[in-house]
């Protein structure tokens, strides 16, 4: 909980425009990590980067616009694959890396980081 005249994260990390920036920066990045990379072999990108981009504006407090599937489901198929807490793990440090780069404060970071670990348990079938 906030306080009333705090902006929120989404606000704070520079609104849609950044978020939309950051994103496409982290797919870049995840789809040339050999860690990772393969869980979005056939996957169609621009759906993924606009599911990503309505579930990250909706997790940093901005504009509700998110309808995907819950991440039990939306991950399921990956568990066959293998999907584990090490996928998840590198999937946190490239977010990480992405804000970094583009001048996130390391609050700003820790913040984005706890709300991508709250759905591990979710993400990964537990």
């Amino acid at each position: 909980m906030h306080l009333m005249n705090s902006s929120s994260l989404f606000e704070q990390l520079g609104g849609a425009d950044a978020v939309e920036a950051a994103v496409d920066r982290f797919y870049r990045k995840v789809l040339t990590d050999d860690r990772v990379s393969r869980f979005f072999d056939g996957v169609d990108m621009d759906r993924q980067r606009a599911k990503q981009k309505a579930f990250l504006t909706m997790a940093f407090g901005g504009p509700h616009n998110y309808t995907g599937k819950d991440m039990r489901d939306g991950h399921a198929h990956l568990l066959k694959m293998g999907l584990d807490d090490s996928h998840v793990d590198a999937i946190i440090e490239l977010l990480g890396s992405t804000l970094r780069e583009m001048g996130a404060g390391e609050d700003l970071i820790g913040q984005v980081a706890a709300i991508a670990e709250s759905t591990r348990n979710d993400v990964l079938g537990r």
